[in-house]
């Protein structure tokens, strides 16, 4: 049983009558009113332990008193609960200094779990922040269940240097994220860099994360800076981390693990001030099972994992996310287009394989290519048939998809990241030693090490498979049959 005072302001009385209800069950005492100058007066009086408070009430807004709250008691704790559930409620009440955000509605077992841990653990005062919590321009869009647990974690790390690792499929808004924790976050004065481990050659990734010197090799005319340095005092977003070479992996491993680093060709360890913030559309647990990903830098960088929801688990937000792009088209010189409500039930019903991705490209295709200002149902129809896309990564895991479907997709995602320009030359090799080295592994591991036998079952010339696996550094693991 719970023992504290708790402090409640609500203007909807059914939500004080049962809140105040599932706290006296938990064995706290309670006060409960609709508004924030009777809040003000009994916490000036020093009473409550715990503050549970809506943001808007009739007479005040909570993250203009939590500021006053604080100057006064900074070590009380401010639970702050909202049915404006966007991105930057969350982002505005962390900085205005809440214990937590709790977006309506929410599970009174986990109202009365963060009341008891706010009891619980010992009362540091908050720094607060200025923050427009009025803001339009928002860096992540929706109201869904899914995204408020997004939301949740990213306040939580906004006044911290954690390392992120950020997992989702391809289009589903991974690097929004990651920008959007450097753009809040603490490091905000300083650089964002990002690199896609994907997009550069595999020879290439220790240059452009580490620099080189003069002469480091053949080509390297003079000393280059690198990814490490750019991003000195800010934050490094790795992109497509599961991409990583094993070379590179175990020299990011080191920087992680010893804050220092070394250019290619270099002698001298230079240190680095830089928060590492990663992202991934593949598992890396198959990735280390197969031998592709250390496991040791996994644990490295999954210091806090955050998942980004497919569209297909978030349908509710697609009405919203609809509008933002729509205005967005709007602002760069395309016709206005509203969506029928048909039409929005149409796009609801889609299954969004390629995710937000996809439908920006739908909405900027409506926009631009048809005269009528309302968009219906059969248009929204017709441009869906029209452009199906590949399925998304998990339908190849369980099975569901074709290979050749899925590098389709992989291919498609990979040329889209670089817009109007082309990757780098040399596409053909990479693409197809990016396939021959986890069919090779995975050959041996079903054959528990045996190359012969892996030779035979890829109709491989045993020498040319050994090649192989000299040339990919594959590590042979032999198991007892």
């Amino acid at each position: 049983m719970g023992r504290g005072n708790v402090l409640i302001a609500d203007d909807d009385a059914a939500i004080r009558t049962v809140v105040n209800q599932a706290l006296a069950r938990a064995g706290y005492s309670a006060r409960a009113t609709s508004n924030a100058a009777t809040l003000w007066n009994w916490i000036a009086q020093g009473d409550g332990d715990v503050v549970i408070t809506d943001v808007i009430m009739p007479d005040e807004n909570a993250f203009d008193l939590i500021p006053r709250i604080k100057r006064i008691r900074p070590e009380l704790p401010i639970i702050v609960m909202s049915a404006q559930n966007t991105f930057m409620t969350a982002i505005t009440a962390a900085e205005r200094g809440a214990y937590e955000y709790l977006p309506k509605p929410f599970d009174l077992k986990e109202l009365v779990a963060v009341v008891g841990r706010a009891l619980r653990e010992p009362k540091v005062a908050k720094s607060s922040m200025q923050a427009d919590a009025e803001s339009e321009n928002l860096p992540l869009i929706g109201r869904s269940p899914s995204m408020q647990d997004v939301y949740r974690v990213m306040a939580r790390l906004m006044h911290t240097d954690l390392t992120v690792l950020i997992t989702g499929e391809s289009g589903t808004g991974k690097e929004l994220v990651a920008r959007a924790l450097h753009d809040y976050g603490q490091r905000r004065k300083g650089p964002f860099i990002a690199i896609n481990m994907a997009a550069i050659p595999r020879e290439l990734i220790e240059s452009e994360l580490f620099g080189h010197e003069k002469g480091a090799f053949t080509g390297a005319a003079q000393r280059s800076v690198g990814r490490f340095e750019q991003a000195d005092g800010g934050t490094l977003f790795l992109d497509e981390i599961g991409d990583m070479p094993m070379e590179a992996q175990t020299r990011l491993l080191r920087v992680l693990q010893e804050g220092e680093y070394m250019t290619v060709g270099g002698r001298v360890p230079i240190k680095t001030d830089v928060r590492i913030i990663a992202a991934t559309n593949k598992s890396l647990e198959n990735q280390i099972a197969l031998g592709l990903f250390r496991e040791d830098l996994y644990y490295r960088l999954n210091v806090v994992p955050l998942r980004m929801p497919p569209l297909r688990e978030r349908l509710e937000d697609v009405p919203d996310l609809v509008r933002h792009f729509l205005k967005l088209a709007e602002k760069s010189g395309l016709p206005s287009k509203t969506l029928t409500q048909e039409a929005f039930d149409r796009l609801k019903r889609h299954t969004w394989p390629g995710n937000v991705r996809e439908l920006e490209n739908l909405v900027r295709r409506l926009s631009a290519l048809y005269s009528q200002e309302l968009i219906s149902a059969d248009i929204v129809d017709n441009e869906l048939s029209a452009h199906s896309s590949p399925p998304p990564m998990d339908a190849v895991q369980s099975g569901k998809a074709k290979l050749n479907e899925w590098m389709e997709a992989y291919l498609t995602d990979y040329f889209g990241g670089f817009g109007d320009q082309l990757p780098p030359p040399g596409l053909y090799d990479r693409v197809l030693r990016d396939v021959e080295a986890p069919l090779i592994t995975a050959a041996l591991t079903a054959t528990r090490g045996n190359q012969i036998k892996a030779a035979e079952l890829l109709g491989l010339n045993r020498n040319t498979l050994r090649k192989k696996v000299r040339e990919q550094k594959i590590r042979v693991v032999r198991s007892p049959a």
